[in-house]
């Protein structure tokens, strides 16, 4: 009876295998919908297009916006590498793939980049985005503004990490357009999307994208994505010949199906870009509003150093109001005092040519002409100065006494000259013929007191100094343009040779001057070869050559890397 009702159990069962099966085979999973584009990175050029302006599933191709924003952070100065985030509980119960956080758990920005470009990690994803924005809902939205700034007319976004959710939806042209500007806008966070592995503070992380990075000659990023209603997808870039293409990819049906897809996407696109594409770099975001764009919450995070927290400040200027007074300093005096300081300026310079004038009549006269202008030098709050001597306010005594009268009538004649109330003796200063030198007697108001301006100046900012001819059997000697502080850094990047000396320096320093932010710290050097003259930054690592000289090739500037 068991025997068979056991055969009985293996009869039902095949059926309902077969059942499946069956019904399987009638009604397939319908694959998830299919979109492509690639273009000329270069000049943002479309080479070819297939459902490109379809709203899909971005899957985790939504973590470049993140991390987009994340460098926008670091380049505002809100937050740092070394910044410590505290993980949120929001954050360390997201989906795998993971980094394996823990709730209230520290790590540094640095590393949570690292997890969420290379590992795809949903977890360091969303600390990130709770960290800046804090809190998903509030970051989602920044990240949907800066969408919108940066022509992605049909991306909303609902979360940093890319899991599907409703109205979280992109399309192929708008994650390549993201692609191009992580490129342009951030080169030196770039390389992070070629590396294979990478250490992220708690774990070494693989690179998702490693096989394609592995098979395409070229290859050099940027991001995979994949869930069951998105597909495989996946943002690529990479360079031949001088010719930078960027193609996405939405709906593979597998890792391989993506790759193959992307290959020839890229492999068209080499063959229809021109060689030489003119390098329009797409415009950074310009963002209204100003405030908008900045973190909402209150409590920033601590930063790996303990220096303190980051306060953000609205550079929108809205009103230019005149500066508060220094504590523990009087306020300006009112409009009445300074009218009357004025007024008594002016007496007194009356006073005192009226005391020249009375010079000529007598002492008397000049004792007369004194008492009036010691009158009209006590102005009820202000202080006045007879060049440096002060004549202080409310009712006090001046504090040196005027000219005699018989040195005021000798001046009047020109017979001899008007000292200074404080000068030193007549022998200390003397004019071109052995006279003491005549100062003249100047009334202004304290608060004025100033040097006399120097003449205007005619020649131009620098002084051209004659310099001895070289000897025609000396070689001409290395010309150094700036002081290098780079110790053991031997690599550099030429720019190019030129036929003088002179159009060697100014393309160095033009070029500097355009690339601040990797050159700066360079040594500018002209080195004189086969009667022509090398110009060349020196005094760089290796990977700040690398940097230096990918940046100059994206702006249409030739270069190559030298080493030790």
């Amino acid at each position: 009876m068991a025997s068979l009702l056991g055969h009985h159990a293996r009869f039902l069962a095949f059926w309902l295998v077969a059942a499946f099966a069956a019904l399987l085979a009638s009604s397939p999973l319908k694959a998830a919908p299919y979109a492509a584009i690639v273009i000329d990175a270069r000049s943002g050029e479309v080479l070819y297009a297939e459902n490109a302006d379809t709203r899909l599933h971005p899957a985790s191709l939504t973590k470049m916006m993140t991390l987009y924003i994340a460098f926008e952070e670091i380049q505002r100065g809100n937050i740092s590498l070394d910044t410590m985030v505290t993980v949120s509980k929001h954050a360390a119960a997201q989906p795998p793939s993971r980094l394996g956080l823990r709730a209230g758990q520290k790590i540094s920005l640095r590393n949570l980049i690292r997890a969420a470009a290379i590992k795809s990690a949903n977890d360091a994803a969303a600390a990130i985005g709770d960290a800046i924005g804090g809190n998903e809902a509030n970051f989602a939205k920044r990240m949907t503004r800066t969408a919108k700034a940066l022509g992605m007319s049909n991306t909303t976004f609902r979360n940093a990490h890319g899991l599907t959710a409703e109205g979280h939806l992109s399309t192929a042209r708008d994650m390549t357009i993201l692609g191009r500007h992580l490129f342009y806008d951030f080169p030196q966070y770039y390389n992070l999307f070629s590396r294979r592995s990478v250490d992220a503070g708690i774990a070494t992380v693989n690179n998702t994208n490693r096989r394609f990075l592995d098979a395409y000659e070229g290859a050099d990023g940027i991001k995979t994505g994949y869930t069951v209603a998105a597909g495989f997808n996946l943002t690529a870039s990479a360079e031949r010949g001088g010719k930078r293409l960027i193609a996405t990819v939405f709906g593979g049906k597998s890792t391989a199906d993506r790759n193959s897809r992307i290959s020839k996407l890229l492999d068209m696109g080499f063959g229809k870009a021109p060689r030489n594409a003119p390098v329009n770099p797409p415009n950074p975001p310009a963002y209204q509003g100003g405030e908008e764009m900045l973190v909402a919450d209150t409590d920033l995070p601590e930063v790996a150093d303990g220096a303190g927290k980051t306060v953000r400040v609205s550079m929108q200027i809205s009103s230019s109001p005149r500066p508060l007074a220094r504590p523990g300093s009087a306020a300006p005096p009112p409009a009445e005092t300074v009218v009357a300081t004025a007024e008594a300026v002016t007496a007194m310079q009356s006073g005192i040519e009226g005391a020249l004038a009375a010079a000529l009549a007598g002492e008397e006269g000049l004792e007369a002409q004194a008492s009036e202008l010691a009158q009209a030098a006590a102005p009820p709050t202000r202080t006045l100065a007879v060049d440096d001597v002060e004549l202080a306010s409310a009712g006090t005594t001046a504090t040196a006494a005027l000219p005699d009268a018989e040195t005021l009538a000798a001046a009047m004649e020109g017979t001899a000259p008007l000292p200074r109330p404080d000068a030193p003796p007549a022998d200390a200063a003397t004019g071109p013929e052995g006279e003491a030198e005549f100062i003249p007697f100047q009334v202004v108001s304290a608060g004025a007191v100033t040097s006399p301006r120097p003449a205007k100046r005619n020649a131009p900012i620098y002084d051209e100094v004659a310099l001895p001819a070289p000897d025609e059997d000396e070689a001409e000697p290395e010309v150094v343009l700036s002081v290098s502080t780079s110790g053991d850094r031997h690599w550099g990047v030429t720019i190019g040779s030129y036929p003088s000396s002179f159009d060697a320096e100014r393309a160095l320093l033009k070029t500097q001057l355009v690339e601040s932010a990797t050159l700066n710290g360079s040594l500018r050097k002209v080195m004189r070869r086969n009667g022509a003259f090398d110009a060349t930054f020196v005094g760089l690592t290796q990977d700040q050559a690398d940097l230096a000289c990918r940046r100059l090739q994206a702006r249409a500037i030739q270069c190559f890397t030298m080493g030790p």
